[in-house]
């Protein structure tokens, strides 16, 4: 039965109700007509007649304004419990109480949470996961966001979870067990992980878009804490090193190690010992590869004017392959002394270390130039295993005017962008102008010094980034840098 058809005929109903109604209220009347003219024509012929009718008259009138009385001071007395009274004003009613609390209290602020990701592998079958949710909600647990990843046997859950801050991580890998999960893996999350995948995934392919030097960055914010290793087809001694990778990738060892086709020559591995790759996983960052290579050499083409302080203008800005020319013309302008402080001995093969460095595979690297156009400076931020080396070169006509330390000031920044914990230079004890320039980050400062040679680090937990992701990169460049730098 339709709604309107219902609303036709309860008022039907209604209609033939109220006609009834008024039939017995008229009948009622006249029978109470005829009793009353019956008992007043009784009395009346009575000896005391007069005083009972209006003795009658008086209580008839106390018990209806008693009546009165008592309908007006309860009509608004609220339902009672249970009472559907026909709209939600038991539940509306029920609602401040509720609130309140015990006694007229006010209810209590919420407790102290934490953000985890878990991800634990289930069974492929109906109801595998409402389970596990089931176990979860036992915990008070949220589930902000789940990802699903299929395999040949059983599906890898991925969750983002708001969790009581009290509750331990051992007792959500516990009850995952008990509901039926297995290979469970969990740690801490934060807010950066509050984006939903579909966007940080657009997020991280627009970076790489506009940067080549994005690609490790990206693959790390793609798939979590890892290892990446970066190694040319060809050693800085020109020998070719035989690192290759099939075109469409590979998953290795337990699927905990992934080689990926450089777009560059040579290979990417990113190895992930404490959870295997998922297919899914694979797909994305063969994806963001593919990306990059269909790309083509790319850098920021930004740069930024300065004046220096005795007037003359220089430009800053990004640097890659194709200034190699221009990087070896101001090698040939330095002094030994200056590329001796640079590079801690003499200088071999320039051409190929430069093409090194130059390369946004293995790091980030700012030139200067003067209005002539004529590069004068470089600064290298390049990727080393789980740390981050600076270095910086400046011709020598241009020292001791603050160049180095705006080139330094600009790669820790960068440093910081990508998520880095500390950065390092390694120069000589006698080379008081980097050892100044490092000084005036006025950061953490850590010092080691053997036979000579000083290694200053930096701690960049005092500076923070909103759009650093959680967990410092761990990017390995092959066999390049440290070799490089001798």
């Amino acid at each position: 039965m339709t709604d309107v058809t219902a609303v036709k005929s309860a008022r039907r109903r209604h209609r033939h109700h109220h006609w009834r109604r008024d039939l017995v209220e008229l009948a009622a009347l006249f029978t109470a007509v005829a009793v009353a003219d019956a008992v007043a024509n009784t009395i009346a012929h009575g000896p005391d007649g007069p005083y009972l009718l209006a003795v009658s008259a008086v209580v008839l009138i106390a018990t209806a304004a008693f009546h009165t009385w008592w309908a007006r001071r309860h009509s608004h007395a609220p339902p009672a419990d249970g009472d559907s009274g026909g709209d939600t004003g038991g539940a509306a009613n029920a609602a401040p109480a509720a609130a309140a609390g015990p006694a007229g209290t006010a209810a209590a602020p919420p407790a102290e949470t934490a953000l985890w990701r878990m991800r634990t592998t289930v069974r492929d079958e109906p109801g595998s996961l409402a389970a596990l949710c089931t176990a979860l909600a036992r915990l008070r647990v949220d589930i902000l966001t789940l990802q699903t990843h299929p395999l040949a046997e059983g599906t890898v859950d991925e969750f983002l979870l708001r969790a009581p801050a009290s509750l331990p991580a051992a007792e959500l890998t516990r009850e995952a067990s008990l509901a039926g999960g297995t290979s469970t893996w969990i740690e801490r999350a934060d807010a950066h992980d509050l984006v939903d995948t579909p966007t940080r995934v657009l997020g991280l392919a627009t970076r790489t878009a506009l940067d080549a030097a994005e690609l490790p960055l990206a693959l790390r914010g793609l798939l979590g804490r890892c290892t990446i290793h970066s190694v040319p087809a060809v050693s800085l001694s020109g020998r070719p090193t035989g690192a290759t990778a099939p075109v469409e990738g590979a998953l290795e060892d337990g699927e905990t190690v992934m080689r990926l086709r450089d777009p560059h020559g040579g290979v990417i591995t990113v190895e992930r010992p404490y959870l295997p790759f998922t297919p899914t996983e694979f797909a994305r960052a063969r994806a963001l590869v593919e990306l990059d290579a269909r790309l083509g050499p790319r850098i920021p083409r930004g740069q930024d004017v300065l004046t220096l302080p005795e007037g003359n203008e220089i430009t800053v800005r990004r640097a890659d392959q194709s200034d190699l020319r221009a990087a070896r013309a101001m090698h040939d302008r330095c002094s030994d002394r200056t590329l001796g402080l640079r590079y801690h001995g003499p200088v071999g093969d320039a051409d190929r270390y430069l093409d090194h460095l130059l390369s946004p595979r293995f790091g980030r690297t700012l030139a200067v130039e003067t209005a002539s156009g004529r590069l004068v400076a470089l600064g290298h931020l390049l990727w080393d295993g789980d740390e981050t080396e600076v270095a910086l070169l400046v011709e020598d006509d241009w020292q001791r005017r603050g160049i180095g330390s705006e080139l330094l000031r600009r790669l820790v920044e960068l440093a910081v962008e990508a998520g880095c914990a500390s950065v390092y230079a390694v120069t000589q004890a006698s080379n008081t102008g980097m050892v100044a320039a490092m000084r005036g980050l006025n950061l953490p400062l850590d010092y080691q010094i053997e036979e000579g040679t000083m290694v200053i680090t930096a701690r960049l937990s005092a500076v923070e980034s909103p759009d650093a992701p959680s967990g410092a990169p761990v990017l390995r460049s092959g066999e390049g840098h440290r070799q490089a730098r001798r």
